[in-house]
């Protein structure tokens, strides 16, 4: 066990021998009690092989610096969003007039030249080296012979068909539902200037938000669960049922993280800049066991398995990634961002306890598939709820990180076969495609989650004081 590892559980013994004191001291305060603090957010992550301290050590010590640093380039800190969509399910209600809801959006002039719509419709695949042509070149040309024999047999109209069945497959793999692009609603936003935090949304529209989430998208037990999921009720589930759960459950909860880490601690009335930072009892109130059932310690287990989850795809998808040239324009720029995504991404791989995918989805191939399309179904349906968030700084986050974890997911199960491993080193990029959008909602999400268990440790000094 390293050194860092064994200060972190020595803290935590002594987190909870203090709590154990004030239990005795004082039963009056459950803040006071033994389950009022991270006593119980320890030991084995549900459905995974790997323990909560092995996961605080791997992220804080050594990926979230480097996954800190990264995100700061310009290449991720500017994310193409269509906050416009009218919502598909209900009428909308009305956006939220508070100020710190709204977005600012980003003007042509501020972009990187390399994001700029011009040049991207312009230079689409230019790259820097020679190397990185040959590639797209040899790819270009891949694709021109697979379709050059049915350019001769087949006419105009049978080969736009064509495209359009491709199309329509293609969209088999995604668990999100693409925005178009080429819509005049699309904008870009810096998200270093819109950060994830405490917007004052909240009430009857945020509360139907997860209710449609949890009520109508997630699986649900055979039997009688009770007004709602929770912990319990989800053990009698199939792993990809639970899978399925613990991931958004996972999401939630560092969303929690976030909005109590960046709290709104003064009021911004007047001409007084805001304050915001951690609010020790926001956090308590979202997580105490005795403010939540005891499921205050099981949600935020879920954080850490939704971690590995999307660390696993980060992993899987790195023979990919490091095919990639994160263009922006800035040559300097560009070639540390590939320097960096190849070191983070060689520490990722290197981590001992991955999430194992090849466990899911097997059994029976029609049953098995039939659920896996319904596994994906599912969340691409939570993907359109998005659209029903009234908040438009809330509804960037929520939509980022559930395409994010949609990535994921597309990247741990597309073109998988029952009981066989797909292993993107071995196929060819022209089979399997990950746009801008999908790279930087891929990590952003990740950082996010990555940021929610940093947090934590804060929050475990905090309530020791």
């Amino acid at each position: 066990m390293s050194d860092y590892r064994r200060k972190i559980v020595h803290f935590k013994l002594l987190i909870c021998a203090f709590c154990f004191v004030l239990h005795f001291g004082s039963s009056s305060s459950h803040l006071g009690s033994t389950k009022g603090c991270f006593c119980q957010l320890e030991g084995q992550i549900d459905d995974c092989d790997c323990d909560v301290d092995a996961v605080d050590h791997y992220n804080n010590v050594r990926i979230h610096p480097r996954l800190s640093s990264l995100l700061n380039k310009n290449y991720f800190r500017f994310f193409k969003v269509n906050l416009k969509r009218p919502c598909p399910f209900w009428e909308d209600d009305g956006r939220c007039s508070i100020r710190d809801c709204s977005v600012e959006s980003c003007s042509e002039e501020q972009l990187p030249e390399g994001l700029k719509t011009d040049y991207l419709e312009n230079r689409r695949h230019n790259k820097y080296s020679k190397e990185a042509q040959d590639k797209r070149e040899e790819e270009n040309c891949e694709q021109e012979r697979a379709l050059g024999h049915l350019d001769t047999a087949i006419s105009d109209e049978k080969r736009e068909d064509f495209i359009k069945w491709k199309k329509h497959d293609d969209a088999r793999d995604h668990f999100c539902e693409i925005e178009d692009e080429t819509s005049a609603d699309m904008q870009h936003v810096d998200l270093l200037l819109n950060p994830e935090r405490y917007t004052g949304y909240k009430g009857e529209s945020a509360w139907r938000i997860w209710k449609s989430i949890y009520e109508e998208n997630c699986f649900k037990p055979h039997q009688g669960y009770g007004k709602y999921l929770d912990s319990k009720s989800v053990r009698g589930m199939c792993l990809e049922k639970r899978v399925f759960y613990r991931a958004i459950s996972g999401l939630h909860t560092s969303i929690n993280v976030h909005l109590s880490a960046r709290y709104l601690l003064n009021d911004k009335t007047g001409f007084g800049v805001a304050k915001w930072g951690r609010n020790l009892n926001e956090f308590q109130n979202r997580f105490d066991p005795e403010l939540t059932n005891d499921e205050g310690p099981m949600r935020l287990k879920n954080l850490y398995f939704l971690y590995l989850l999307e660390l696993r795809a980060l992993a899987k998808a790195a023979p990919f990634l490091a095919r990639e040239s994160f263009y922006t324009g800035n040559k300097a720029e560009d070639d540390e961002v590939r320097h960096a995504v190849s070191d983070i991404l060689k520490v990722i791989r290197n981590f001992p306890n991955h999430f194992n995918e090849s466990s899911m989805f097997t059994g029976d191939q029609n049953q098995s598939q039939l659920l896996k399309e319904e596994f994906r179904l599912h969340f691409v349906n939570i993907s359109r709820i998005m659209d029903c968030v009234g908040c438009d700084k809330c509804r960037l986050w929520g939509k980022l990180q559930i395409q994010g974890l949609g990535t994921a997911l597309k990247i741990l199960f597309s073109g998988q076969q029952t009981g066989v491993e797909f292993d993107l080193n071995e196929m060819k990029r022209s089979k399997f495609q990950l746009t801008r959008t999908e790279i930087v909602t891929l990590f952003n999400a990740f950082g996010r989650l990555s940021n929610s268990i940093n947090e934590l440790e804060t929050f475990r000094k905090m309530s020791n004081r």
